[in-house]
């Protein structure tokens, strides 16, 4: 039995978002291919997803300089330990699945944060005199990602930076590839964008049936 992390970046649901819309999709179709695996969604627009700030920071500095975990301030307390709970849960799934629009050539800043927690020296990699390695390397990741435009080919796919940041990310940790699923092009074709969201929704169910 695998543990999947079903993890959306988006305030909306599959009935006004194209990328949710083919998440919820995959997902439902993974579940039935694969009933006995676990499913946890993190929805990140709803869960707390501590920023890197001030409070994290000196709690982490106690910490490291010996003090006890009952020597931080409330405010430490709660964003280190929510820190640590993101964290752990990421290193111990074994399948991730990130549903995220493509907004400002990038994803969400939620994203950001949430991959910010999980990125763990100890944990998701380590440092070694070569410099850090992944420790992930059992794991398998999918993006599924809406983009109103065309970044596939041509002069914007250079400005794609959602997947390619996501795929930097998942080599660090080590996981070997992040397989994609792309919604494109809606926005620019409104005429087409109903046949361009069926395509997608049929690419996700087909991806969950091998990932």
């Amino acid at each position: 039995m695998a543990k999947v992390l079903y993890i959306s970046a988006h305030p909306h649901n599959e009935t006004q978002s194209f990328s949710m819309a083919a998440g919820k999709a995959f997902i439902d179709t993974y579940k039935e291919v694969n009933a006995d695996d676990e499913v946890v969604h993190i929805d990140l627009y709803k869960e707390n997803i501590p920023q890197i700030d001030a409070d994290v920071f000196s709690g982490w500095g106690k910490l490291q300089s010996g003090k006890g975990f009952e020597e931080l301030s409330a405010e430490e307390k709660t964003k280190v330990q929510r820190l640590g709970e993101l964290s752990e849960q990421f290193v111990e799934a074994d399948k991730y699945v990130f549903v995220t629009p493509l907004w400002n050539f990038s994803f969400p800043p939620v994203m950001k944060a949430y991959l910010d927690s999980v990125a763990v020296a100890g944990k998701s990699f380590k440092y070694t005199e070569q410099g850090p390695v992944g420790l992930l390397t059992d794991k398998k990741a999918l993006h599924i990602q809406a983009r109103g435009g065309v970044y596939s080919e041509g002069p914007a796919a250079d400005l794609e930076m959602g997947h390619r940041y996501l795929s930097v990310m998942m080599n660090f940790f080590g996981v070997p590839s992040l397989e994609g699923v792309f919604i494109e092009g809606h926005a620019a074709m409104p005429d087409k964008a109903q046949e361009i969201k069926e395509n997608g929704i049929a690419r996700a169910k087909d991806a969950a049936h091998t990932f």
